[in-house]
């Protein structure tokens, strides 16, 4: 952290930036999940550096978002049937939907930035690029965008959190997000927006890993890359278990 803000201040000096650069970091850079992982909190933090070390007249706003990582992911609409019986009615496809999405914000994001503003930087739970496979029926595609987003947040993969950012002396911020037990594995990116006056003055990025440790971390990698022999094991462990609980029944 240090050595990284000793690096931005002499690029700030050298380049005579007049723009405000960030310095972010985050408390893990690495996030293990073994089989008793029930969730995790991340920390993210950082400074912003002001050309000439000279403070602005009125304080910037800070975002930041978690997110990772993207997949395509087909979405089906169920439809009660004669009263009882539910069935598939309809569905459709997203190319590129995150399996993750934090964002926490110094004030409410409709404070912070407009709409337009808000979509090109994909801030908020309404403007993630979900890149839908067919475009041609809006009313649709929005009916299955809010159902995907109202779903994840219900399993507190997709999570808003406004005045969440605590920023000091107008120099050092932090915001703490929620990793929760069901969390994808894979790469994850931790942006952060200086935004004043709607307009976002500085991003930057940090890379994040989850990833299975231990005995799951075994089973993960066996399964993905020996997909067979897995799968010959787990039938084999299977009948071995089958045959165990036979073995002791017929003995009570």
């Amino acid at each position: 952290m240090i050595r990284g803000l000793f690096l931005a201040v002499i690029a700030l000096l050298l380049t005579g930036a007049r723009e405000p650069v960030l310095v972010p970091d985050v408390s893990q850079r690495n996030v293990d999940i073994v089989y008793s992982f029930t969730g995790a909190e991340l920390l993210l933090f950082g400074a912003i550096l002001y050309p000439d070390g000279r403070f602005p007249q009125r304080d910037a706003d800070i975002a930041v978002v978690l997110k990772g990582p993207s997949q395509p992911i087909l979405m089906r609409e169920k439809q009660r049937l004669l009263g009882t019986i539910w069935a598939n009615a309809d569905s459709t496809r997203f190319q590129s939907a995150p399996g993750f999405y934090a964002i926490a914000t110094s004030r409410p994001l409709e404070k912070l930035v407009d709409e337009r503003t808000a979509a090109i930087y994909e801030l908020g739970l309404g403007n993630i690029q979900l890149s839908p496979a067919d475009a041609g029926d809006t009313g649709k595609q929005a009916r299955f965008e809010n159902g995907l987003v109202d779903l994840r947040r219900k399993n507190e993969l997709f999570i808003d959190r406004p005045g969440a950012v605590e920023i000091t002396n107008g120099v050092l911020y932090r915001a703490r997000l929620p990793i929760p037990a069901r969390v994808p594995t894979g790469h994850y990116t931790a942006e952060t927006f200086l935004i004043r006056d709607g307009r976002v003055l500085a991003a930057a990025t940090r890379d994040i890993v989850i990833r299975k440790s231990g005995f799951e971390r075994f089973v993960a990698v066996a399964a993905d890359q020996s997909p067979f022999l897995y799968g010959l094991c787990a039938i084999a462990l299977s009948l071995g278990l089958g045959w165990l609980a036979s073995a002791a029944f017929k003995r009570f």
